[in-house]
């Protein structure tokens, strides 16, 4: 048989082996979440320039309540006119959702009189037409139930028929799970980690103090804070990640079963499902098995890695236009730190790749990894976990594997450095790290660290008073190496010189002494020796003077 022959063969069975296993593996249920819900009475307020306004509600269908705010100078003054309300003057400010719009007309976003100007029910409405030029809202995915065409007739004729449909009652699932506990966000005021609240589309995610709070109704599962979650903190409600990666084991296991060779996975989305599908038997390769998913943007190094462990000779993520930009910034972020631990074990970083499916051709599929004993292992529903297993399964069938890699600078991983001259070991830097990654020495003067727990949130450099921190962003290979407890820095402990008791250590009490220098409590030798006692020393030794004052006045 020609090469041509047994290429045409090969493609022909490998079809045929991705067709039986997408027949024949149905994805589970997965676990229930709890819904959002929504009420909505219709009552549109549509916003802008007087022609543009008239326009539009002319043109407003269904049982809508409309109302028009005519922007201009001067301050907003109500009128009914021919039964229909309109507000003309200011220029409003507009928060919330769908059913519950918040419109804000005073001087700084303070309500002036809203029942009085917007009657009853005051600045709340359960849709929004906005039709200025630079809408209220701006966020990259706007709240449902909020419109803003920006001058796009399309855009606009796209509202009009959608703003009908959008009364009633409307519930979605809660997409996210937040675990508070293990979140690095910040601790005591000292700022942490924001990777979440930059890579929302929706700006849902806002800063709570050592917490972030994302707000579930203008949540809409982009899931982008996942992926760039370094802790596993958030995590994608559903599908969950353990029935996700359940139902791929099970993809895999039925190509492999039905004869199919080298098989790849494309993720893919309601916005790029149908093109993928479409081409499947068409140019793409024949073992590129499709995977859907809510939201491609949900997926983030667990699941791309774990995916190569069962046996995925590649992972391609699908976008198209209508993914968010914070999307696919976050994305080929964690697209970045993926490729450089794939090529510090000797694989091709290009086996996993984003593929703008509406506007670009096939990535190539020279770039792939090839193992010879696909993983078995569980996902938990943990994202450490996770990582930590796939990691450790490639590596041990990589083709040319270092000890440690340079990571880019936002890669969750890598080491905490301490200058040993400048550190005091005052473990302010322990008391704050969110992760358990730094340690005390359990009555020792010790630092220590355990560098598969660092998330590179920078608290600890930043708590630091003496400036003795800085980060280094890398992966160690090594899994005992990464999770075994190691000093930083350590001395010798200073004993009081009244009991002898450890209580310190030489550098602290140093910069005790440099600190209160000619304070007026520690002028005397006897009172500058009491910091070298501990505490219960130090009282006592103060007690006895005083005795000893009070009794020589008398």
């Amino acid at each position: 048989m020609s090469s041509t022959g047994s290429a045409d063969s090969r493609r022909q069975t490998d079809a045929e082996a991705r067709k039986a296993a997408l027949a024949g593996v149905v994805p589970g249920e997965g676990e229930p979440t709890s819904l959002v819900s929504y009420l909505s009475h219709g009552r549109v307020l549509i916003v802008g320039r007087e022609a543009d306004v008239a326009a539009a509600a002319q043109r407003v269908g269904g049982d809508l309540e409309p109302w028009l705010w005519i922007t201009g100078p001067g301050n907003p003054v109500r009128r009914d006119k021919g039964g229909q309300q309109r507000v003309k003057g200011g220029n409003p400010d507009v928060t919330g959702n769908l059913g519950q719009f918040i419109v804000l007309v005073g001087e700084g976003g303070i309500a002036a009189g809203p029942d009085r100007l917007l009657g009853e029910r005051g600045g709340r409405f359960d849709l929004v037409l906005d039709l200025r030029e630079e809408p209220a809202l701006s966020a990259p995915v706007l709240p449902v139930g909020y419109y803003a065409p920006r001058g796009d007739e399309s855009a606009l004729e796209a509202a009009l028929e959608q703003l009908p449909e959008m009364t009633g009652e409307f519930e979605k699932p809660k997409f996210f799970n937040y675990d508070p506990d293990i979140c690095a966000h910040g601790r005591s005021g000292i700022s942490g980690c924001t990777r979440c609240i930059d890579a929302c589309p929706t700006q849902a995610i806002v800063s709570a103090g050592e917490q972030v709070e994302v707000n579930p109704y203008l949540c809409q599962g982009g899931g982008s804070c996942v992926a760039a979650c370094p802790s596993g903190a958030m995590t994608y409600a559903f599908p969950k990640v353990t029935d996700l990666m359940a139902h791929v084991r099970a993809l895999l296991d039925a190509y492999e079963e039905a004869g199919g060779g080298d098989p790849s996975l494309v993720f893919v989305d309601e916005h790029s499902a149908d093109g993928v599908r479409a081409r499947l038997d068409d140019d793409l390769p024949a073992g590129l098995i499709p995977v859907e998913v809510e939201e491609i943007g949900s997926l983030g190094l667990d699941v791309w890695l774990a995916c190569l462990a069962y046996g995925a000779r590649s992972v391609i993520l699908a976008s198209s236009a209508a993914t968010p930009k914070p999307v696919i910034d976050t994305l080929d972020a964690q697209l970045e730190v993926a490729a450089v631990l794939l090529s510090g074990m000797g694989f091709p970083g290009g086996a996993i790749a984003r593929w703008p499916a509406d506007g670009s051709d096939f990535p190539g599929t020279d770039e792939t990894v090839s193992l010879e004993r696909p993983a078995r292992f569980a996902v938990p529903d943990e994202k450490r976990t996770t990582l930590r297993l796939a990691i450790n399964h490639l590596h041990a069938q990589a083709p040319s594997p270092r000890k440690t890699i340079d990571m880019p600078a936002h890669a969750p991983f890598g080491e905490v450095r301490v200058d040993s001259k400048a550190c005091t070991l005052c473990m302010s830097c322990v008391g704050q790290c969110p992760t358990a990654a730094l340690a005390d020495g359990s009555g020792l003067p010790q630092l220590n660290f355990t560098e598969w727990n660092c998330v590179q949130c920078g608290i600890c450099e930043r708590t630091c008073p003496e400036d003795a921190i800085e980060l280094k962003a890398r992966f160690v290979y090594d899994s005992d190496a990464r999770q075994t407890r190691r000093v930083l820095h350590e001395e010798q402990p200073f004993f009081c010189v009244s009991c002898g008791k450890p209580f310190a250590t030489q550098s602290v009490l140093e910069v005790m002494k440099q600190k209160l220098e000619g304070h007026w409590m520690f002028e005397t030798p006897e009172a500058r020796r009491r910091l070298e006692m501990c505490d219960t020393c130090r009282v006592k030794d103060m007690a006895r003077a005083e005795f000893a004052k009070g009794r020589d006045a008398h």
